[in-house]
C-alpha cells in the first residue's frame, strides 16, 4: 500500500502554478487541455499569465484542484497506485481533489464544482464584507471565548482547527476587530487578520452553500474506492448521499483537519504524500504528530 494522500486548499495557489509539470510532461499538459475545455475557457492562461488574477476565489480553486490531479497523474505514470492509498483528505477545497483520488468525481465534474464554489464564495464575500483571523497559540476554548465576543458585532465563529495552537476564527469585520482587540486579554498571544476575500467556513457564506448544494444535485458521487475523510465530521465517509451532503455544509461549517489527521494517525497510518503547490499541510501535519512522515511533491525535481 502507498502513503495517504492529503490535497491543499485555497491559500496554496501562486503565479504560474502547475506550468512546470505541464512543460515537462504530457499528462499534466493534458490535464490542464481538460480543465480549459470543461470550464468554457483558458484557465491555464488565468494560472500561468495572469499574474495576481490566481488569487481570486474562482480561478485559485479550479487552479489548485487542477495543479494537484496533473502531479498525482504524473505519479501514476512512475508506479503509484492512488486506488492503494491508506487514507485520502483535502482541506476544504481539497476535499474535492481527495473525492476525484478516491474515485468518486470525475475530474471534469470536481473542476466545474469548484469553479461555481469559488464564484458563489466570491459574491458571498462582496455581499458581506467578511474575512478571517488565526489566533496564534490559542486552545479551543480561547477561540471559542473570543469567538463570543466577535459574535455580539456581527457572525463570527471558529473556522478552521489545524493543529495545535493553530486556530482560525471567521466573521464579519467588525466582529474580528473585536476579537484582535479582546485577543491578548483571552491569553492569544497574537491574532493575525488574513488576507482572504471573505469570511470562509461561517454563516457568511450561507448563500454560497445554498448555491453549492442545488449544484450538487445533479452530480454524480460514487462511493469512495480508499477511505475518505471529512473535514466536517473529522471521520471517513462512504455515502455518496452523505457527501453530497457534507460538500455543502462544508463551505459554512469549522474544518475540523486535525482531528481528520488524529483520525488517521489512529488507525497507525503515519506516511502521508502531498502532491499539489505548496507545502501547508507537512507543516501541519508535523505540529500534531512530529513522527509523521510526509512527502511533499511540488516541482518536478521533487520526483527525483
Amino acid at each position: 500500500m502507498t502513503e495517504a494522500i492529503l490535497f491543499p486548499g485555497q491559500g496554496a495557489q501562486f503565479s504560474g502554478m502547475g506550468r512546470d509539470w505541464a512543460d515537462a510532461h504530457a499528462i499534466a499538459r493534458q490535464t490542464f487541455e481538460e480543465a480549459d475545455e470543461a470550464l468554457g475557457f483558458a484557465l491555464s492562461t488565468a494560472c500561468w499569465e495572469g499574474g495576481d488574477d490566481v488569487n481570486r476565489t474562482d480561478i485559485a480553486q479550479p487552479g489548485i484542484l487542477t495543479t494537484s490531479v496533473a502531479i498525482v497523474r504524473v505519479l501514476e505514470e512512475r508506479g503509484l497506485k492512488r486506488g492503494e492509498a491508506t487514507m485520502t483528505a483535502g482541506l476544504s477545497l481539497g476535499e474535492y481533489t481527495a473525492l476525484w483520488c478516491a474515485g468518486s468525481l470525475s475530474f471534469q465534474d470536481a473542476v466545474r464544482l469548484v469553479r461555481l464554489r469559488g464564484e458563489a464564495m466570491q459574491a458571498a464575500s462582496d455581499a458581506i464584507p467578511s474575512s478571517m483571523t488565526s489566533l496564534v497559540g490559542a486552545d479551543l476554548a480561547q477561540a471559542e471565548a473570543l469567538a463570543a465576543v466577535g459574535a455580539a458585532h456581527g457572525i463570527c465563529s471558529v473556522a478552521n482547527l489545524n493543529a495545535p495552537g493553530q486556530v482560525v476564527l471567521s466573521g464579519e469585520l467588525a466582529a474580528l476587530d473585536a476579537v484582535e482587540a479582546a485577543a491578548k486579554e483571552h491569553g492569544v498571544r497574537r491574532a493575525i487578520r488574513l488576507t482572504v476575500a471573505g469570511g470562509f467556513h461561517s454563516e457568511c457564506m450561507r448563500p454560497a452553500a445554498e448555491r453549492l448544494a442545488a449544484a450538487l444535485r445533479d452530480v454524480e458521487i460514487a462511493p469512495p474506492r480508499l477511505p475518505f475523510v471529512t473535514n466536517v465530521t473529522g471521520a471517513p465517509v462512504e455515502s455518496p448521499q452523505e457527501i453530497r451532503g457534507y460538500l455543502a455544509d462544508q463551505v459554512c461549517a469549522p474544518v475540523l483537519w486535525e482531528k481528520s489527521m488524529r483520525w488517521a494517525l489512529e488507525q497507525e497510518i503515519t506516511t502521508f504524500l502531498e502532491p499539489g503547490p505548496g507545502n501547508v499541510l507537512g507543516g501541519i501535519l508535523r505540529k500534531i504528530d512530529k513522527d509523521a512522515t510526509v512527502r511533499s511533491i511540488q516541482t518536478p525535481s521533487d520526483l527525483d
